[in-house]
């Protein structure tokens, strides 16, 4: 077996690893699992870590094992959390699973033949039957209180000024643990890997599997550092709120421009933990990146390889066509290739405004356009000096004085953009 820790740890991709762990993944194709919280619907980026760990095991040789978590996602995880997370209702948790089943489901083949081939598994499937007395009786007579209280995500929560923690987060741990145990059992899984602040829950499963299964059972836990920025603000943040993994919550466009606003620091730390670039292709971009800062190389080549890991390279081609529209030389073709949301986000923020389908039916003059029916400029003789210097564009294309505004220049039949000079937009909207 390849070394995967030894991968993982010059990505920045290591933070706590148990005894033994490394040694197991060099002697045999292990089966290993993450679980996945149905918060929602979707994952966002900060879910991107998980995803790309058990691409790794999977390219390494190793078995992955997905849990979505429709037992434990009706209790709420209490690692890294001030407050008890309100309840999902039945309707909610079935459908965020469904989601969430369906985003793994693009990074791993889950109907392959292949001997290491990834499992995709649901633990409400084993919990639901699970009466209250045999888990109190096989599970918690296994882990005392003493054990379970000194775990960092229940001693933050005791010492705390919140409300405490409810005897139903306190159980959180056992039934993580207790996934854990069902795998080993199920699918010889031995080893669980998630973000650092699982390692208390991971490491009360392996406990778990020791005390239930005899000594001679193996059960192994590594941790990942939990993602940031490099000036302390939160990963996965944009002005709109997280940035998700599925076009609907966050459009590629969008998903694109985060990677690519990324700051040279970060992009040197993200370009190791979210791309599959080996090390020497690597340290060659960083170098490059050194030497003309302003070309944005590395970011660039971050945004195009995350956004083909997630969306694929013709969802892509289509974010970088939307970015040259604002920031290169683009016809009105590209603009026409736009779809309205993708319109509406590369000119979030342009003034705008509307006209009547009416009145561009049978046609307006530019100068009209330009200044009484949108404001765009302050007077008619503003509009005509700037049409006799050639500085106005409608929908990328250089106008003069007697161009008339019909139906025939709409962008997705609603939509007008106006232009002086490089940088100086107007949006009219047909209504």
């Amino acid at each position: 077996m390849k070394n995967l820790v030894e991968e993982l740890q010059w990505r920045g991709l290591v933070h706590d690893i148990m005894p033994g762990t490394e040694e197991q993944l060099l002697k045999e194709m292990t089966t290993t699992y993450i679980g996945f919280d149905p918060t929602s619907d979707s994952l966002h980026i900060g879910s991107l870590v998980p995803i790309i760990l058990l691409v790794h095991l999977e390219k390494f040789g190793h078995k992955p094992i997905a849990l979505v978590g429709g037992a434990t996602g009706m209790i709420g995880d209490p690692s890294g959390k001030s407050d008890e997370r309100n309840l999902l209702d039945e309707a909610t948790l079935n459908k965020n699973v469904a989601g969430i089943k369906a985003v793994l489901s693009r990074f791993l083949d889950f109907n392959s033949t292949a001997t290491n081939a990834p499992i995709l598994v649901n633990n409400y499937d084993w919990m639901k039957d699970l009466s209250f007395i045999n888990f109190a009786r096989d599970v918690g007579k296994r882990i005392t209180v003493n054990y379970m209280m000194a775990k960092d995500s229940v001693k933050k929560r005791l010492s705390g000024e919140g409300d405490g923690m409810s005897f139903t987060e306190f159980t959180y741990q056992l039934i993580q643990g207790y996934d854990f145990h069902h795998l080993y059992k199920t699918h010889n899984c031995l080893l669980q890997m998630g973000g650092s602040d699982q390692w208390g829950n991971i490491t009360t499963g392996t406990e778990l599997v020791r005390r239930i299964n005899g000594e001679g059972a193996k059960a192994f836990a590594m941790t990942c550092p939990l993602i940031t920025k490099a000036d302390g603000s939160k990963f996965g943040k944009s002005e709109g709120g997280n940035v998700w993994l599925t076009a609907d919550k966050t459009s590629v466009y969008k998903f694109y421009q985060f990677w690519l606003n990324t700051t040279d620091v970060d992009a040197e730390k993200y370009i190791r933990i979210f791309t599959f670039l080996d090390k020497n292709t690597i340290d060659s971009l960083i170098t490059e990146h050194h030497e003309a800062p302003h070309l944005r190389v590395l970011q660039r080549k971050l945004a195009e390889e995350v956004t083909t890991f997630v969306h694929g390279a013709a969802e892509l081609e289509k974010a970088i066509e939307a970015s040259n529209i604002l920031f290169g030389n683009s016809t009105s073709q590209d603009l026409k290739k736009l779809d309205e949301a993708t319109f509406l986000e590369v000119f979030d923020g342009v003034p705008q405004a509307e006209i009547s389908r009416t009145a561009i039916e049978t046609g307006i003059n530019i100068v009209d356009v330009l200044n009484e029916k949108s404001g765009f400029l302050k007077s008619n003789g503003e509009a005509r000096r700037a049409l006799t210097e050639n500085s106005i564009s409608v929908n990328k294309e250089k106008v003069t004085e007697e161009f008339q505004l019909t139906a025939n220049d709409l962008i997705n039949n609603q939509f007008v953009l106006l232009q002086r000079g490089k940088k100086n937009y107007f949006v009219i909207v047909v209504k």
